[in-house]
């Protein structure tokens, strides 16, 4: 049976951390936009700050959906969902934001971590609807490891690869909305 409430319980917070991935997904207000879902890793680029806040720190991508939509309307949902032999999913909806470099929260969220060229801005959601359900489709794997990929990849780029990189295709969405601001 299903539970819904506002705020993260302690075994839901528990589950999160357990997960190797997340989706999420958010969508335009235009109806003829393009709606986006990410999967994204639950590593130590990830944090639950509270029982009512998530967040991530988001990194250079080949496109910036999630970060536009976010900056148009706040509206995300984030899905976790168990591959083990105990099924469950686990959906938290809320409001995003979106803090660059050189914004306080940013500032705020990455001091204490190791410096991760990669990561273009961090992405907040304040918990408005948490929700479990079955999970009884959800196919069991074995995860096996993050990749390794993104990190080698930010490495070859260098810092001027990746500002170059970053003004070509995270300035703006498919559909045209602002993405990251220009320079950064």
């Amino acid at each position: 049976m299903g539970v819904h409430g506002s705020v993260l319980d302690n075994s839901q917070i528990a589950f999160i951390r357990k997960s190797p991935l997340f989706f999420v997904a958010t969508a335009p207000l235009s109806p003829d936009g393009h709606i986006n879902c990410s999967p994204r890793p639950v590593d130590s680029r990830f944090f639950v700050n509270s029982a009512s806040e998530i967040g991530w720190l988001d990194l250079v991508g080949s496109g910036i959906e999630t970060v536009a939509h976010l900056r148009e309307n706040g509206r995300i949902v984030a899905m976790f969902c168990s591959f083990s032999e105990q099924p469950q999913i686990l959906r938290i909806h809320g409001m995003g934001q979106v803090f660059e470099p050189g914004h306080v929260r940013f500032e705020e969220i990455t001091s204490d971590r190791p410096n991760d060229p990669g990561v273009r801005a961090v992405i907040i959601i304040r918990i408005e609807r948490v929700s479990t359900s079955c999970g009884y489709g959800v196919p069991m794997m074995n995860f096996v490891s993050h990749r390794s990929t993104i990190d080698q990849w930010l490495e070859l780029k260098g810092a001027k690869g990746l500002d170059a990189y970053k003004r070509k295709h995270n300035s703006s969405s498919v559909d045209g909305l602002k993405g990251l601001n220009p320079g950064e």
